[in-house]
């Protein structure tokens, strides 16, 4: 999307000397799931006297553009190597928004009913009798993900490449916006006590940023610069400043956004909404005298990754989360002759132990991420609200375990 060129007008800065404001006109649209080649797990179904033991299995299903609705689902059965969940908060995630709002993205489209959600926390009921390291009442996160562990990619460690993987909430897959799930035990992942359930359902967007932190080596000492500040933008910045870099810079045109990357400890955010690129690249080489090692397009604008391109060090890496257009028209040759690498991100691969363990050891704080409840009954409104974005959100909450209640 073009943006209109106001070169009289200063950047809005924050955490940096020169502060003068601008007003943002347009929202970024952050993080899309990397889709991958997708098969339906068949799960087979409770009898009605195990059903009864429960209650009703609720579950909010898309059945095409703009059209949500909450059904009742029968009870999966859990195989030997699964567990069957009591969900508990399943955080909303872009790419929910962007299939409720065109059922589709790209290749995949919603071509019948589908459970919607995949960032997702719950609580163990039932364990298969071939698992052993979890428990019924653990708490954990589950990773939205499994893999046919047969193939190549599968075999060699990169199973988030599985041409035959399973993911919650692409179609043709379930996702798990429910009150019960089945899920293989090796993918949900203990919670320690000092994490909540609604951290728990921040797992899954913090994997991405882990894995992005991964791909780009960021350590202690790196410049960083992180292009776009939704949800995925603002985990990247976490995961960066837990891995030590020692600054990073976070560009964005909704001011909320950037005041919440402040928050998360950037070290400036700025506004770039009514500036041409060269009034961009001039504030950046301001701010950042020394070239950002890693740059992380987390948005997918034609126009960020051009800044990136430019910006990264020579013999640096620009990392692309963001999902874009399909075709851009970018000036490889600056990545050529300064031997930049351009690396995608497909969603994660072994990233939620290590997002775990920075939330659990202090190094990440994801609570102020969160900026929305609701109940499951009003699961519809949530969605609404998050496709309308009348309000500043960052990430909203939906409680699909019907006895929570909200806190005073």
């Amino acid at each position: 999307m073009a943006l209109k060129k106001i070169r009289s007008v200063k950047p809005l800065l924050y955490n940096h000397p020169a502060v003068t404001k601008v007003e943002s006109k347009l929202a970024i649209n952050s993080k899309f799931n990397t889709p991958s080649l997708n098969i339906t797990r068949s799960y087979t179904m409770e009898s009605k006297k195990e059903k009864s033991k429960y209650g009703d299995n609720m579950a909010l299903v898309l059945h095409g553009s703009n059209n949500l609705k909450i059904e009742k689902r029968p009870i999966p059965k859990i195989k030997p190597s699964q567990v069957l969940l009591q969900m508990e908060v399943v955080s909303i995630c872009g790419s929910d928004v962007h299939y409720y709002t065109h059922g589709r993205i790209g290749n995949w489209v919603v071509k019948k009913p589908m459970v919607i959600g995949h960032e997702g926390s719950a609580t163990i009921l039932e364990c298969g009798s071939e698992v052993k390291t979890l428990k019924p009442g653990d708490r954990v996160a589950v990773e939205p993900q499994v893999n046919c562990r047969k193939c190549h990619f599968c075999k060699t460690g990169h199973y988030n490449l599985c041409e035959n993987i399973f993911f919650c909430a692409t179609p043709p897959d379930d996702g798990n916006l429910c009150t019960y799930f089945a899920h293989e035990a090796d993918f949900c992942f203990k919670l320690p006590d000092n994490i909540t359930l609604e951290q728990g359902s921040l797992m899954e967007p913090l994997s991405v940023g882990v894995h992005a932190c991964r791909r780009g080596g960021v350590t202690n000492g790196d410049t960083v610069l992180i292009l776009g500040s939704g949800p995925i933008g603002l985990v990247s910045l976490l995961a960066a400043k837990a891995n030590g870099a020692k600054q990073v810079v976070v560009t964005d045109i909704v001011d909320f956004n950037l005041q919440k990357a402040n928050e998360l400890g950037a070290d400036c955010a700025f506004n770039t909404g009514s500036l041409s690129d060269e009034d961009i690249l001039s504030t950046l080489r301001d701010i950042m005298p020394e070239p950002p090692r890693v740059t992380i397009d987390a948005c997918g604008f034609e126009k960020a990754v051009k800044i990136g391109m430019q910006m990264t060090k020579s013999g640096g890496k620009l990392i692309l989360i963001g999902m874009g257009n399909d075709t851009m028209c970018l000036p490889m040759s600056v990545c050529t002759v300064r031997q930049i690498d351009m690396l995608g991100i497909a969603r994660y691969v072994n990233d939620y132990p290590t997002s775990i363990n920075m939330v659990s050891s202090g190094k990440i704080d994801t609570k102020p991420l969160i900026t929305h409840h609701f109940k499951f009954e009003d699961a519809i409104k949530a969605f609404e609200t998050a496709k309308e974005r009348k309000e500043n959100i960052i990430k909203i909450m939906i409680h699909a375990n019907p006895k929570w209640k909200p806190e005073c």
